[in-house]
C-alpha cells in the first residue's frame, strides 16, 4: 500500500490539485484529515466549522483528535493521498499538524509540500470568501511576508516530518505567474501522478523479492 501526504498552507488550492491527481491515477483513494478531524470536533467540541477548530480547542484535545484520525487512517486498505497540514497556525504559534505519533500512525511513503506565490494564495483566499455560504472558507487575508512565512515553516515541519518517517520529501514550486489557467494544478497534480506511480512500481519489486 502507498501512503502520499500533501501540504501546503490554508488557499493554496491543494484540492483542485488532489482531484486532478485522482483523475490522472486509477485506485488511490483521497483521505481529508482536516474532514475527519472536523467530525470529531463537531461530535465532542460543538465546532461550527473547520476554520474554528485551531482557535477553540485546546493543545490537549487537540492532540487527542489527531491521534485518533491517524489511528483511522492506519487501518484504511489500498494506496492513500492525504491531505492535510504540516503546521496548524495558531493564536499562540505554530503547532505541528504531523507530529511523531500521528506520522508513525501512518507511515507515509512520502511527504509532499506545494509552495507558490504569496500573491497567488491571497488571491485564492479572497475568491473563498466570496464563494457560496455552503463553500465559503473563512481564511486570514495577511500580507504577502507573512503567507510566505507560513509557507517556510511549513517546509521546515514537513522535512521533519519526513525525517521522522524516513521517507521521501518533495518540495514542488511553482513561483511565476501562470501563464494560462489551472497550470500550476495541473503541472503539481502530474508530479504527484508519477511519484505515486513510482512508488507503487517500488513496492512492487520490493514484494517480488520478499
Amino acid at each position: 500500500m502507498v501512503r502520499v501526504i500533501v501540504v501546503a498552507v490554508p488557499g493554496a488550492g491543494k484540492t483542485t490539485v488532489l482531484n486532478k491527481v485522482l483523475e490522472k491515477v486509477e485506485g488511490l483513494k483521497l483521505v481529508n484529515f482536516g474532514d475527519l478531524m472536523f467530525e470529531q470536533a463537531v461530535k465532542y467540541f460543538r465546532i461550527a466549522n473547520r476554520d474554528e477548530m485551531r482557535k477553540k480547542i485546546g493543545l490537549h484535545d487537540y492532540r487527542v483528535i489527531q491521534e485518533r484520525v491517524a489511528a483511522r487512517i492506519s487501518r484504511m486498505e489500498g494506496d492513500l493521498l492525504i491531505d492535510t497540514h504540516a503546521v496548524v497556525k495558531t493564536n499562540l504559534g505554530y503547532y505541528p499538524g504531523l507530529p511523531c505519533r500521528v506520522v508513525d500512525l501512518i507511515n507515509p511513503d512520502a511527504i509532499v509540500f506545494l509552495e507558490y506565490r504569496p500573491e497567488d494564495i491571497i488571491q485564492r483566499r479572497v475568491k473563498d470568501l466570496k464563494a457560496e455560504e455552503k463553500y465559503r472558507r473563512y481564511r486570514e487575508i495577511e500580507e504577502v511576508e507573512k503567507v510566505q512565512e507560513h509557507q517556510d515553516r511549513v517546509r521546515d515541519y514537513a522535512i521533519a516530518a519526513a525525517n521522522h518517517a524516513r521517507c521521501y520529501f518533495v518540495h514542488l514550486r511553482f513561483l511565476k505567474p501562470e501563464k494560462y489557467p489551472f497550470q500550476h494544478a495541473e503541472e503539481a497534480s502530474k508530479s504527484i501522478s508519477e511519484l505515486v506511480e513510482a512508488l507503487r512500481e517500488a513496492k512492487a519489486k520490493e514484494a517480488l523479492l520478499e
